[in-house]
């Protein structure tokens, strides 16, 4: 019985192996990620608790009969239900270099421990231990091969170095909770009619996405390079500007995105703020009172900060609505009226400031203007397969996108037979995010016909916030089952909004 045991164990680990690999690659490698997922898998959902139960006591149990490691291992294989072996969104796992890196690392802590079963006596006992701490071992394994990943990113930040240091373009960093994508966008298109220029393609905004970005795109000639920068705490932005310097540096705002890592605004705030630190000229959405406090800072240390505001028509750049037009000002005297469309104000602002810090004079800024292009999966407005109006607001995950995003719905919903909002809610946003996705919901119920709740991250909230108007709530279990949700109940003349989306890890 103790053979049978342990090789139970051991199909369980290879299982339980392969869908907690494939968290560790979608959380970006992050030692603890896969843990805190587990937690969320196992007893956040009712049928899965129950399943934990039996795991746990089966635990307990294996100690005195190895058949206890055998039934417990069958509930470790098949669990936590909901969360598939491969994965299918955004897409399967890749078996990269680092992962089978990561998998020989997990593979040989597998191995101690039931060698050190063996040596107790307890082998099928080890075992079960095993394939139960999967999780904790993945951890362990990025823990123990993070300092081996550093060695060899270096080399390919080492690169990007070189080819900074013989194109030699001027640098624009951008950050912020939200709204960085976009302006990044911005900011290359306003310059485009004036100077060469490139910008870091997609979310590339950790230090190996900016080593890449600089490493396959920046071409000799590249007069201004713009880079989105990112951050899931304190140091990361300060490490990739030190090799890569920015002129002039931004932050377009501060929110609740990133609360679970952070724990406070005031946290994010700081961790945004060292994009500054080499920076010759800083522009700051001076409507957000950290980054105002932010500017006064800044000023003080000997930077030339350049205040924006999507408000303030007396701030040195703004962006402000006037009617269905958007008024660009610089330094007080208007540059452009251009149609309002659905361009965030506050972003127009950062970007016009950015765009003349690196020399592109204003009338050339106000020709661009008008045709500010739309980032992907951000408000992008198309005839869907069913007739009906989408909005595809995918990639966006915070509560001003979201807000952002109904005013777009409301404003194309009209004499729309049905309105429908598709959403799996918003996460990151720590203790907040259950009122979040409340208020959310809320909000979209007073619009929408149908609200199609994806998962069961934020299904509590949702649900709790939708039968508050008059939508009707509809609980899906993914995302293949909300678009099939939407061809069987869309039609022509229907507006269909998709806020957010999440990849298959999450419940």
């Amino acid at each position: 019985m103790t053979v049978v045991a342990v090789a139970a164990c051991l199909v369980a680990c290879a299982l339980s192996g392969l869908r907690w690999l494939r968290v560790a690659q979608r959380e970006h490698y992050l030692a603890g990620s896969v843990t805190r997922f587990a937690a969320r898998w196992w007893f956040g959902l009712g049928f899965n608790r129950l399943l934990a139960a039996v795991v746990i006591v089966h635990l307990v149990l294996a100690a005195g009969a190895p058949l206890f490691a055998v039934i417990g291992a069958a509930a470790v294989g098949v669990g936590p239900l909901g969360l598939r072996l491969r994965g299918h969104a955004p897409g399967p796992m890749r078996w990269t270099r680092r992962l089978r890196t990561l998998a020989a690392m997990w593979a040989a802590l597998v191995v101690a421990l039931i060698a050190l079963g063996a040596l107790a006596g307890r082998v099928a006992t080890f075992a079960y231990v095993a394939a139960v701490a999967t999780p904790l071992l993945v951890d362990a394994a990025l823990a123990i091969t993070a300092p081996l990943e550093r060695r060899l990113g270096a080399k390919w930040v080492d690169q990007a170095k070189q080819r900074l240091r013989s194109v030699s373009p001027t640098i624009v960093a951008i950050t912020g909770s939200y709204g960085k994508t976009s302006t990044k966008g911005y900011v290359a298109h306003l310059v485009q009619g004036s100077r060469s220029v490139v910008a870091t393609p997609a979310s590339f905004n950790n230090a190996l996405g900016l080593a890449r970005a600089i490493n396959e795109n920046l071409a000799p000639g590249i007069e201004v390079f713009v880079a989105e920068m990112g951050t899931y705490g304190r140091g990361e932005i300060a490490a990739m500007v030190e090799w890569a310097r920015p002129t002039a540096s931004a932050i377009t705002a501060i929110g609740p995105v990133h609360l679970e890592r952070m724990r406070t605004e005031d946290a994010i705030a700081e961790a945004k703020s060292e994009i500054l630190g080499p920076a010759e000229v800083v522009a700051l959405n001076v409507d957000d009172e950290r980054l105002r406090a932010l500017a006064e800072r800044a000023q003080s240390e000997g930077k030339r900060v350049v205040r924006c505001s999507s408000v303030d028509a007396a701030a040195d750049v703004s962006a402000v609505l006037d009617g269905d037009e958007l008024v660009v000002r610089r330094e007080g005297a208007a540059i452009a009226r251009v149609p309002a469309g659905d361009a965030a104000p506050g972003n127009v602002a950062i970007a016009v400031a950015l765009a003349a810090a690196v020399g592109v004079p204003d009338e050339a800024i106000a020709r661009r203007l008008p045709t500010l292009p739309t980032a992907p999966n951000r408000r992008s407005v198309a005839t869907g397969s069913t007739g009906a109006t989408y909005i595809d607001d995918t990639y966006n995950s915070n509560p001003a996108g979201a807000a952002a995003a109904l005013a777009t719905l409301a404003k194309l919903a009209g004499d729309a037979n049905r309105v429908v909002v598709v959403t799996p809610g918003m996460v990151e946003l720590g203790p907040r995010q259950f009122e979040e996705n409340e208020r959310f919901a809320s909000a979209a119920s007073e619009i929408a016909t149908d609200l199609v709740v994806i998962g069961s991250t934020n299904r509590a909230a949702l649900v709790a916030g939708g039968h508050r108007g008059k939508a009707r709530v509809v609980g899906v279990t993914d995302r293949a089952a909300a678009t099939a949700w939407v061809r069987e109940n869309t039609h022509g003349g229907d507006v269909v909004l998709f806020e957010n989306d999440l990849p298959d890890h999450f419940p």
